[in-house]
């Protein structure tokens, strides 16, 4: 056991739900600032587009903190909508519109998007919660396309090389296929969606696994070339709020992480490390070397009791694939007198890069009396009733409360050998317990994402140390808390009032 120097450093069944401008009012907007100017409202008037014509959806996710995030942004955007026109665009929330857990992965949510307003609205504008927008200038660059085309709008990524988070898709020029940053705004005409809905209809979605959605959606519209490529979007951009280049810029985004209070107290999580003994000498010292000093309270789960790391071994053998036995065996003894009363679990792989100190200030957003479960969120199913889980390798976070209500439901693994992380989301969907998605967290090395994804990021985690330096690679993306650093540093000032 390792104890560090605490000193060392609504769509329901078919109805609607209609915003009213009642609303608007309740949130500082995030990027109208007053009233527009009347140049703005003669813009507007002079645009063959009118703002009903465009369905808003916030792809936003039910944990308390991120429901305030969408509610700000919805605020926000009918609050610059109310100083244009009478006449307000529809704003949705993707977590609420019906009880469906695959809602997000949006392409089961279609045909219910197609029947709602398939035959009065030209476009569906998909944003981030944290995507900023000019409302005047998002128009503008709307209306350059016509609305009775079918149209895949958006801000281009693509990969530098063949990567397995895309199943190797286009191995022998990676680059040629494009897909879109969430982040920057995404938008699909309506005669699309119509489209898009009746081939989800009549085609059964073929996927099991939800691995990068964007990616994946790119690839279901462009159905090996029967459909539609991403048309680029010079104005969707991902570019600073405050950066110069955003005044040509239709979206933005916050140029900081939200920090909603006073980053967490290291000594409120616990780390367990999950390792074997064959890795003992391989992957264990590149932890010692990087990241284990910035955790208070950790320890290394192994099938081989070691003094010298030291590991424990928890009397589950070690399995080639799964791990569901370990993972679970971990989860009893966080609740359990053998280790410190913590708020937070995170859970990792040996061969798991992170940043304490970041994941400290992002925890400062949730509330750990809540049933959280963070990180990156995969998908299984999601077309046929299936569940959503956190992808083990880029870490798993939990709540002592998420930890205490799975473990009283008895849920458990089928087998030692079962993926854990998958049997974990099994576990937490039969609890209704959303899973929280957090795309700062990676299953993958940085290579396996296009770079100007990376580039807006102060990423947590990343995973594997196949065919890299690992100690350079958190040595460069991981390593400088970047609340120290002036130029993307945080302060009280910036503080996300919540």
């Amino acid at each position: 056991m390792l104890w560090n120097n605490p000193h060392s450093g609504h769509i329901v069944a078919g109805c609607l739900l209609f915003l009213s401008f009642c609303h608007s009012n309740s949130a500082a907007g995030t990027s109208g600032k007053g009233s527009q100017s009347q140049d703005d409202m003669h813009v507007i008037h002079n645009i063959q587009l009118d703002l009903r014509e465009i369905v808003f959806i916030i792809q936003s996710q039910s944990n308390s903190f991120h429901v305030r995030q969408a509610d700000r942004l919805r605020a926000d955007l009918l609050k610059q909508a109310h100083s244009l026109t009478e006449k307000p665009p529809v704003v949705l929330l993707l977590h609420s519109l019906s009880g469906n857990e695959g809602d997000w992965s949006i392409l089961p949510l279609l045909p219910s998007l197609s029947s709602s307003f398939g035959k009065n609205t030209s476009w569906i504008v998909f944003l981030e919660e944290e995507t900023n927008v000019k409302m005047t200038k998002l128009v503008q660059v709307l209306a350059k396309f016509g609305k009775n085309k079918e149209w895949f709008l958006g801000k281009p990524l693509h990969d530098e090389e063949s990567t397995i988070i895309h199943h190797y898709a286009f191995a022998e020029n990676p680059s040629i296929f494009k897909y879109p940053d969430f982040a920057a705004a995404w938008a699909l005409s309506t005669p699309l969606v119509v489209y898009l809905a009746n081939k989800v209809r009549d085609e059964p979605l073929k996927s099991d696994f939800t691995i990068d959605l964007k990616h994946e959606i790119a690839l279901y519209i462009w159905d090996n070339g029967k459909g539609p490529h991403l048309t680029p979007v010079p104005e969707l951009c991902t570019d600073p709020v405050d950066s110069p280049q955003a005044l040509y810029c239709a979206t933005t985004v916050g140029s900081k992480p939200p920090l909603c209070g006073e980053a967490v107290n290291k000594g409120d999580i616990f780390v367990a490390v999950k390792t074997c003994k064959k890795f003992h000498s391989e992957r264990v010292p590149v932890i010692k070397k990087t990241w284990e000093k910035d955790a208070l309270y950790l320890e290394y789960y192994s099938d081989h009791g070691d003094p010298s790391i030291p590991t424990i071994n928890l009397g589950v053998p070690n399995t080639e694939r799964g791990h569901c036995g370990k993972t679970f065996a971990i989860l009893q003894r966080f609740v359990s007198s053998a280790v410190p009363n913590t708020k937070w679990l995170l859970v990792v792989d040996d061969d798991t890069l992170i940043s304490i100190p970041r994941l400290q200030v992002l925890l400062s957003c949730y509330d750990p009396s809540e049933p959280v479960y963070l990180g990156e969120r995969y998908g299984y199913g999601l077309s046929q009733g299936g569940y959503s889980y956190i992808t083990g390798g880029g870490g798993m976070v939990f709540s002592r409360e998420a930890v205490v209500r799975l473990l009283n439901s008895g849920c458990k693994c089928y087998s030692n050998d079962a993926p854990d992380d998958m049997v974990l989301g099994m576990c937490f969907n039969a609890l209704g317990l959303p899973v929280t998605h957090s795309p700062l967290f990676h299953q993958a090395r940085p290579e396996d994402y296009a770079r100007d994804f990376l580039a807006h990021q102060v990423p947590i985690s990343f995973h594997k140390h196949w065919n890299i330096d690992p100690i350079a690679v958190f040595n460069k993306w991981l390593k400088d808390d970047f609340r120290a650093n002036p130029s993307n540093g945080l302060n009280k000032s910036d503080k996300t009032e919540l």
